[in-house]
C-alpha cells in the first residue's frame, strides 16, 4: 500500500512586508522590513510533509521566470517530488503580497499567475499518479473548476481526500461526498455556511456529504466534528511572530500523520506543527521538522 502524500495546488513567491499594524482601507503605513519566501498553500503543505520525513509529490504549475526556478528549487531542496510540475510560457509564477503586523496577524493579496492554468487537461495528465497516493491534499488557490473536475474521477477506495477550503469560496458545486476531511479555519467555516456557531456550521457540511470537519481555531487549537461527536483539541500556547503558514503546517502535518496514525493523534501533531510555524517568519522557512514537533509534543505530555 502506498505511503505517499500527493498535493495538488498552488506555488507562489511570497513578498512579505513587515508593518507595525495592518493598515485601514486607504491608509499607508511605513514598512519596517521586506523579504521574499517560497510559498503557496499547495507548495507549503507539500514542504510541511517533507520536513516531517514523509514521501510527497507536488502537482501544479509555475511560470518560466526567475521566481518559477526558485520555487521549484525550494521544493527539491526539501525533497518533495516535482517531476509533474509544468512550466507555462508567457505568464508569471504565482505571487502573494503579504503584510505582517507586529502581533503576528497578516493581510494577503494573491495573484495566481500560472496557478490559474492548473486545469482539467493537467488533471488528466497526472490523475494516474495522484490516484495511487495514500492521502491527497487540495486547496482553493487553483481554479475551483479543476477541483470539481478531479473529485468525481477519484476512486471511492482512495486516496483519502483532505480539502482546505482557502481562500474561502462557494464549494457547493463540488462532490463533497468525495471529501473525507474538510479543514476550514473558524472564519472560513462561518463565511461558507453563514452560521455563527461552529458546530452548526460544521453540520451543514456533514449534511452535504463531507466525512468529517476539522476546524482550525488558532489559539483555541482545533475542533473535530463528525456525525457522532464534537471534540476539542487544545492548542500549544506560543508567542506568534508570523501566522502566514500556520494553517499550511497544520494541513501538511495532518496529511503526513494520517498515512499511519489515527485522526485524533494526527490532529494533535497538526496542532503542534501549526504552533511552531507561527513562531517564525516566512511561509516555507517556518515549517517545522519532525524532531521539533516531537519535542513540543513531549513537553506537553
Amino acid at each position: 500500500m502506498s505511503r505517499r502524500v500527493a498535493v495538488l495546488g498552488s506555488i507562489n513567491m511570497d513578498l512579505v512586508t513587515e508593518v507595525p499594524r495592518l493598515p485601514c482601507p486607504g491608509e499607508t503605513v511605513l514598512g519596517r522590513g521586506f523579504a521574499r519566501y517560497p510559498g503557496g498553500k499547495g507548495a507549503n503543505q507539500a514542504v510541511a510533509v517533507a520536513r516531517l520525513g514523509g514521501r510527497v509529490s507536488f502537482y501544479g504549475k509555475v511560470g518560466e521566470d526567475f521566481f518559477g526556478k526558485e520555487l521549484l528549487q525550494s521544493l527539491l531542496e526539501n525533497r518533495a517530488r516535482v517531476k509533474a510540475v509544468e512550466q507555462e510560457h508567457g505568464v508569471s509564477s504565482g505571487i502573494t503580497s503579504i503584510l505582517v503586523a507586529e502581533d503576528g496577524e497578516n493581510a494577503i493579496a494573491y495573484t495566481p499567475g500560472a496557478n490559474a492554468l492548473v486545469d482539467a487537461a493537467y488533471v488528466d495528465r497526472v490523475l494516474s499518479e495522484i490516484a495511487t497516493a495514500k492521502v491527497l491534499l487540495l486547496q482553493l488557490e487553483i481554479p475551483l473548476e479543476t477541483i470539481d473536475y478531479l473529485l468525481p474521477r477519484l476512486s471511492s477506495k482512495g486516496p483519502l481526500v483532505i480539502l482546505d477550503p482557502a481562500p474561502a469560496q462557494d464549494i457547493s458545486s463540488l462532490l463533497l461526498d468525495r471529501v473525507d476531511i474538510l479543514t476550514p479555519n473558524r472564519g472560513e467555516l462561518v463565511s461558507l455556511t453563514e452560521e455563527e456557531g461552529l458546530e452548526e456550521a460544521a453540520y451543514k457540511f456533514l449534511a452535504r456529504g463531507v466525512g468529517r470537519v476539522v476546524c482550525k481555531a488558532g489559539n483555541e487549537g482545533a475542533y473535530l466534528i463528525d456525525s457522532g461527536s464534537f471534540r476539542h483539541f487544545p492548542s500549544f500556547p506560543v508567542d506568534p511572530v508570523d501566522t502566514t503558514a500556520a494553517g499550511d503546517a497544520f494541513n501538511g502535518t495532518l496529511a503526513w500523520a494520517l498515512v499511519e496514525k489515527s485522526l485524533t493523534e494526527a490532529i494533535r501533531w497538526a496542532n503542534a506543527a501549526g504552533a511552531l510555524a507561527a513562531m517564525r517568519k516566512g511561509a516555507q522557512p517556518s515549517l517545522p521538522t519532525r524532531q521539533e514537533v516531537e519535542s513540543l509534543l513531549g513537553n506537553k505530555a
